[in-house]
């Protein structure tokens, strides 16, 4: 169940993309950040509404701290169709997507038989992913640009998925060499 109080969210479960969540990671000479991309499906309505109010809140709080009493029409916001922005790439098709940042490293948890437990391991939480995201929403005004931003706090990883990286998986690569023949006799003799 996704939550919302007031510019914080709580999502449903969601697919993790472009996971930067370990080291900070610069893009395009910025500062590096901590950062996800972070894919809900679009017949997930509940998290989607959450999202929308949460910038609206944003918003509403910005008119007078960041747009001089005035929300600009104009106005950058997080959530993106997949589907338009994406159309090429298959994990994006029939999502919406916003990418999350911080400064400071996320919480990155997994559910145990103890309770959550911390994710050490880059290799246990990984583009391709799923989990909840919980993120914050808050007015900027940079350089002229104006709008609304999105806040990565904490990640839960609830499932696993066909990794998105470029690189194939090991397992998938050398699936054959458990099948019991053993090809390199021949080559040797």
């Amino acid at each position: 169940m996704a939550k919302l109080n007031e510019t914080k969210v709580v999502t449903n479960e969601a697919r993790f993309s472009y996971t930067h969540v370990f080291e900070p990671h610069a893009i395009e000479g910025n500062d590096p950040k901590y950062s996800v991309a972070i894919l809900i499906p679009k017949k997930d309505k509940e998290t989607i509404e959450c999202v929308e109010k949460a910038i609206e809140a944003a918003k509403q709080a910005g008119k007078s701290s960041k747009f001089s009493g005035k929300i600009p029409p104009t106005l950058k916001t997080p959530l993106r169709d997949g589907d338009e922005e994406r159309p090429d790439d298959e994990a994006y098709q029939g999502h919406y997507f916003m990418n999350a940042t911080s400064k400071t490293k996320p919480g990155l948890v997994k559910k145990g038989s103890a309770g959550l437990l911390e994710i050490t391991d880059e290799a246990e939480l990984y583009s391709g992913c799923y989990g909840k995201a919980s993120v914050n929403f808050f007015p900027f005004n940079s350089n002229g640009n104006k709008g609304v931003a999105c806040g990565l706090n904490n990640l839960l990883k609830t499932n696993d998925g066909e990794a998105l990286a470029g690189k194939p998986n090991a397992t998938d690569d050398f699936a054959d060499e458990l099948d019991g023949d053993d090809d390199d006799d021949d080559f040797l003799g």
